[in-house]
């Protein structure tokens, strides 16, 4: 029994929770799939899978050892490329994340021209407004925005971004320019509730700041269509300076009370520590962190 080639089919079952899709990802016939399925189940005397007609969903089991699997493979993998030796070739599959607008911006660009220089490298690429747990999701790098909590992440910083209140010209020659943060109370309020959950913002200092609660006209959970409304002159948005860094130069917003702003938030690259040294992640990182540092947006 191949062990390895067991493992492999099982993430593959696990992360697609199907057997047929599994079957086409690794290019093995659903027989085949099956068959391993069971003698991995047989050999660990545990059902890791619970079968439906209509799906397959991990046991408790199951997930733990879908967990412990991935780092075993992702362990062996960095385990060949150390020994073929730090000027192989990158290859094999890396795995990425960042936020929507962010990814869609920075990150892509970078993505297609590392695939363009290396073409044993497939990567996923997945851009979500949530904190996506390396770990657990099994993400090689990921760009982090704000202070970091205490992990067994390794961290590379690469810039910073500030937290900005902009509205458009239009906006402000009909209803003038706020001069303090309390006069916000008196203005239309776009939130995004990807960065701006609650209506209380906290502006100036950490040790002195000012708050103020405000009553959003418009609630949006996209921040493009925030920003879209802020653009068309619907009222005052809030949101971090990278997003709105093309409507900013564009002079379709402009960024009001900026002498009120909050200190900058640093931006990270993030990835997970591992005995082995993986040549396509450390290349990847590279590339990114050069890439964000010579970036203006980030300064």
């Amino acid at each position: 029994m191949d062990q390895i080639h067991l493992m492999k089919v099982f993430v593959a079952v696990g992360e697609e929770e199907s057997f047929a899709a599994a079957s086409r990802r690794i290019d093995l016939s659903p027989a085949a799939v099956t068959r391993a399925i069971g003698a991995l189940e047989e050999h660990l005397g545990v059902k890791l899978l619970a079968r439906t007609t209509r799906n397959v969903r991990l046991t408790d089991a199951g997930r733990r050892y879908l967990d412990d699997t991935r780092a075993i493979l992702a362990s062996i993998d960095e385990a060949d490329e150390a020994a073929a030796g730090v000027n192989a070739a990158p290859k094999g599959n890396l795995s990425v994340t960042a936020s929507v607008l962010f990814g869609k911006r920075f990150i892509m660009p970078c993505i297609v021209r590392f695939l363009q220089e290396y073409p044993e490298v497939d990567i996923a690429a997945y851009f979500l407004d949530r904190v996506v747990n390396l770990v657990d999701e099994g993400i090689d790098v990921a760009v982090r925005i704000g202070h970091l909590p205490d992990s067994g992440l390794k961290a590379l910083r690469v810039g910073q971004v500030r937290r900005v209140l902009c509205a458009s010209p239009d906006y402000l020659r009909r209803h003038g320019e706020p001069a303090h943060p309390v006069d916000l109370l008196n203005h239309v309020i776009v939130a995004a509730s990807g960065i701006s959950p609650r209506v209380d913002w906290k502006f100036g200092a950490a040790d002195d700041p000012t708050m103020v609660r405000v009553k959003p006209r418009l609630t949006v959970t996209s921040n493009d269509g925030a920003i879209a409304a802020a653009t068309e002159g619907l009222g005052v948005v809030r949101l971090l300076s990278y997003q709105v860094a093309d409507e900013l130069a564009a002079g379709r917003l402009k960024v009001i009370l900026g002498d009120y702003e909050e200190a900058p938030w640093p931006v990270h690259v993030v990835h997970r520590e591992s005995k082995f040294g993986s040549a396509k992640v450390r290349r990847f990182i590279d590339m990114l962190a050069e890439s964000l540092r010579g970036h203006p947006a980030f300064a």
